[in-house]
């Protein structure tokens, strides 16, 4: 019960402000890697299954809803995004994040700086859904199956000798997100979750 009050503060807070325009996305940068197409146009997102190369042996597969919802993209851009910094060995991600969920993300990637480490194989994004959106606010659910995904040393290109468990069993990852003044919707925090994520 607590973790549920908590959640619906989270999306509260995060919701607060005047009432809701459509989403836009904002156009970026284009990455180094061109063949991440993370900045497609709202009206572009496909239907179905997507290959999407992250980079240097890298990529995920994104089995998007029928008419998909275009704040799908925020969680899709954030692996994505997350998974990029991880193979090219940049420190730190802060791409359309607010402060906590820049500082979770940060941890993440570095560790694998530290460690030199690196990620190669498919991954795959699915059950993709807007779980709930009050005011600027929502929350953001997809599942994550990492099995065929496999950790590396970045200095040898070898797999390590024993890979994390979260490589080998889906899981559910969650983000809350808020909608700024500029239109453009960034991650305010990532969130636990208990869901399970069948194959």
């Amino acid at each position: 019960m607590r973790r549920v009050v908590l959640l619906l503060l989270l999306i509260v807070l995060a919701g607060c402000g005047q009432a809701e325009r459509p989403y836009t996305p904002v156009a970026e940068p284009t990455p180094a890697e061109p063949s991440v197409k993370a900045t497609e146009p709202a009206q572009s997102l496909p239907s179905g299954p997507q290959s999407i190369a992250i980079g240097d042996g890298l990529r995920v597969r994104v089995e998007w809803p029928a008419d998909p919802d275009p704040l799908l993209k925020v969680i899709v851009d954030q692996y994505v995004g997350t998974r990029q910094a991880v193979v090219e060995g940049t420190r730190g991600y802060r791409r359309n994040l607010e402060i906590q969920a820049e500082a979770q993300a940060t941890e993440w990637v570095n560790q694998f700086v530290d460690e030199e480490r690196s990620l190669r194989g498919t991954g795959r994004l699915y059950d993709l859904r807007v779980s709930a959106r009050m005011g600027k606010g929502a929350q953001i659910n997809a599942c994550v199956d990492e099995s065929g995904v496999r950790l590396i040393s970045s200095r040898t290109g070898k797999a390590v000798a024993s890979q994390p468990d979260w490589l080998r069993t889906p899981y559910s990852q969650s983000v809350v997100a808020h909608r700024g003044d500029d239109g453009v919707w960034r991650i305010r925090s990532y969130i636990t979750s208990t869901e399970r994520c069948p194959r």
